[in-house]
């Protein structure tokens, strides 16, 4: 897919964050948009940004948790633009708790959204995508793909899932000789409102606090994660990484090996107890 224009692409969690910022960019190459998200009001912000610059665009909110209705918005979109291109599954959430603690129901919610709307998006849509005859598709997992992190065990769960879904498709795909390229995508820390939406933050301290520490420490904006996620696509990438941070996520376990988590553990700690004194958690 060497050229995006006037491609039909499928965005999810395209009300805000990462999924805003491929639609808008999207709609600036001359794609035709099909966006998707649970927040109507976010996802309505998005649309009028893509027809302010002439993209012929369609909205539907759309719970991926539910696979009934991920199948009723893969036809939904074909029937209304007659054919699927592009597909980026890309709606997340997040949790903090760790395993001792978390609840079966807030684990469920994550891999229900994390995992399984990545999982529904690219069983409903891929026969469309075989059928355009030069089809992709787009999952995004995490930097929380390639290394566990304390504290995260639910959403490294998610994202690892997601990582070794894609990374078999793909070579599915290759056996088959389908027309479709698959790209799995690693974000590092990106500045979003995944940490204000997540579940658990409280547990750890003052949320806005907690939301502004990673305002600060995140490097990329997401403008910058489409532009790197869309040149991924244009040169049929099997991996993309996202930012410095995630280069060094990537490279650590290559060069440790499952040592990092021997390593990880204390810095963890100490990690915590600087966040104690700064009165960023408590």
């Amino acid at each position: 897919m060497k050229n995006l224009g006037n491609k039909v692409a499928v965005v999810t969690g395209a009300g805000s964050g990462i999924g805003r910022a491929l639609a808008i960019d999207l709609a600036g190459r001359g794609s035709r948009l099909a966006l998707s998200d649970v927040d109507g009001r976010g996802l309505a912000d998005t649309v009028a940004a893509c027809e302010g610059v002439g993209a012929q665009t369609r909205s539907y909110e759309l719970d991926v948790a539910d696979r009934a209705a991920m199948y009723f918005h893969a036809d939904s979109v074909v029937s209304d633009f007659g054919r699927v291109d592009l597909v980026i599954n890309n709606a997340g959430v997040a949790l903090a708790a760790d395993v001792l603690d978390m609840s079966w129901d807030d684990f469920e919610w994550v891999m229900n959204v994390d995992f399984w709307g990545v999982a529904n998006g690219t069983k409903a849509f891929l026969p469309a995508l075989i059928e355009s005859g030069d089809g992709h598709l787009v999952n995004i997992s995490s930097v929380f793909g390639l290394m566990g992190i304390p504290g995260q065990s639910a959403y490294n769960s998610a994202k690892f899932a997601v990582r070794g879904f894609t990374e078999a498709l793909r070579q599915e795909m290759k056996i088959a000789r389908h027309p479709v390229g698959v790209t799995c995508v690693h974000p590092g820390g990106i500045k979003t409102n995944i940490v204000a939406n997540a579940r658990g933050m409280d547990s750890l301290g003052d949320v806005d606090k907690v939301s502004e520490a990673f305002e600060r420490i995140a490097r990329t904006t997401p403008t910058r994660a489409a532009k790197v996620i869309l040149a991924g696509v244009e040169k049929n990438k099997p991996r993309v990484l996202i930012g410095p941070d995630a280069r060094g996520f990537d490279a650590i376990p290559r060069i440790i090996g499952p040592r990092y988590q021997d390593i990880l553990a204390p810095l963890n700690r100490l990690g915590t107890k600087a966040g104690k004194k700064l009165r960023i958690t408590q």
